[in-house]
C-alpha cells in the first residue's frame, strides 16, 4: 500500500485549498444565472460522472450490493446535507457569518476523530483548533451585519455538522471501501437526490445557459467536485481526519483573496489578522509533542495503517 511522501502531501493540500478557495466566488458568480439546489445537484452530479468514467476500470471493487447503504449514508452527509444546506441557508445570512458557521467543521473534526478515531488530542491541537475558527470569525466579520436569522444559523451549524460527520463515516468505512468508488458514488447518489428535490422546489428553466455560467459549472465540476474531493479523501486514508481538516481552515483565507480580485474586493485589517491567526493553528494542530503519546495514539496508528490505500 502506497503512502503519500511528505512533499506529495503538500501539494495535495496546496491544491485542494485553491480549488475550494476558489469555489465560493465563483458559486457567487454562478447564482444569478440558477436556482441554488439545482446548481448543487447539477454539479455534483456532472462530478461523480466524471469520476465514473475513471472509476469503471476497477469495476470489481465497486461491491455495490455490500456497500450500497454506505455510499447512500455518505452521499446523505457530504452532499446533499453539505452543499443543499449551505445553498439554502445562504440565503438567510449574510455569506461571512454562514461561512463561518460551516468551517466549524475541523473543530467538529477534530473532536469527533478523537472521539471516535482515537486520534491524539493535546492542549496545543485544542488550542490551534480554537485558533483556527478564531481567525476565520476576524475574516468574516465584515459580513457579519444585518438580519441574523435563526434558521439560517441552524443551517449554517447543520452543513459544517454534516460535512464533519461525513468525513468520520468515510474514515471509519475505508477499509471496506475503494476510495475512488466511494467518492463516485456518493457524488452521484448526492447530486440525484439534490437535483430531485430541486425539481420539486425549484424551475429548470430558471436556468440562464449563458457561456459564463456553463464554464464556471464545469470548472466547479472537474475540479471543485470530481478532483477535490479525490484529494481530500486521500489525503484522509493517509493522514489524521483532524490534522487534515485544520488544513480546510485556509480556505476562508485563499476565498478572501480570490474574492479580491474576481469581485473587486478590498483587503482589510481584519483579514491579515484572521491569516495570522488561521497561519498559527496550522502550526500548532500539526506540531507533534515529543515523548510518548499513549495508547489513543498507538490505536490511531494501527488505524491509519488499516486504511493507507492508494488511489489508482
Amino acid at each position: 500500500m502506497k503512502t503519500l511522501t511528505p512533499k506529495a502531501t503538500l501539494w495535495l493540500v496546496l491544491i485542494l485549498v485553491m480549488v475550494w478557495g476558489i469555489n465560493w466566488p465563483l458559486t457567487k458568480l454562478a447564482l444569478p444565472d440558477t436556482p441554488p439546489i439545482l446548481f448543487s445537484g447539477i454539479r455534483t452530479l456532472l462530478g461523480g460522472l466524471i469520476l465514473l468514467l475513471f472509476a469503471m476500470r476497477h469495476r470489481e471493487t465497486l461491491r455495490l450490493r455490500q456497500n450500497a447503504w454506505t455510499y447512500l449514508v455518505l452521499a446523505i452527509f457530504n452532499i446533499a446535507g453539505y452543499y443543499g444546506l449551505q445553498t439554502v441557508g445562504l440565503r438567510y445570512l449574510p455569506a461571512g457569518l454562514f461561512s463561518t458557521l460551516v468551517f466549524l467543521q475541523p473543530i467538529l473534526l477534530g473532536l469527533f476523530s478523537w472521539l471516535w478515531l482515537g486520534e491524539r488530542m493535546f492542549p496545543m491541537k485544542v488550542i490551534g483548533l480554537v485558533l483556527g475558527f478564531g481567525g476565520v470569525i476576524v475574516i468574516s466579520s465584515g459580513g457579519m451585519a444585518g438580519h441574523l436569522s435563526v434558521l439560517g444559523i441552524m443551517l449554517g451549524l447543520a452543513s459544517g455538522l454534516c460535512w464533519a460527520l461525513g468525513t468520520i463515516y468515510m474514515k471509519k468505512k475505508s477499509k471496506q471501501l475503494d476510495s475512488i468508488w466511494a467518492v463516485t458514488m456518493q457524488l452521484i447518489f448526492g447530486g440525484i437526490l439534490l437535483n430531485g428535490i430541486g425539481l420539486t422546489t425549484e424551475k429548470w428553466s430558471d436556468i440562464h445557459w449563458s457561456p459564463s455560467f456553463i464554464g464556471i459549472l464545469l470548472f466547479i465540476s472537474v475540479f471543485v467536485i470530481a478532483m477535490g474531493w479525490m484529494i481530500y479523501f486521500k489525503l484522509l486514508d493517509n493522514g489524521e481526519a483532524g490534522t487534515v481538516g485544520s488544513y480546510t481552515f485556509m480556505i476562508p483565507v485563499l476565498s478572501t483573496i480570490f474574492s479580491m480580485v474576481m469581485l473587486k474586493e478590498s483587503l482589510t485589517l481584519t483579514f491579515v489578522v484572521g491569516l495570522v491567526l488561521i497561519a498559527g493553528s496550522v502550526y500548532l494542530v500539526n506540531t507533534a509533542l515529543p515523548g510518548k503519546r499513549g495508547n489513543r495514539s498507538s490505536r490511531a496508528n494501527e488505524t491509519k495503517s488499516c486504511t493507507n490505500k492508494s488511489i489508482s
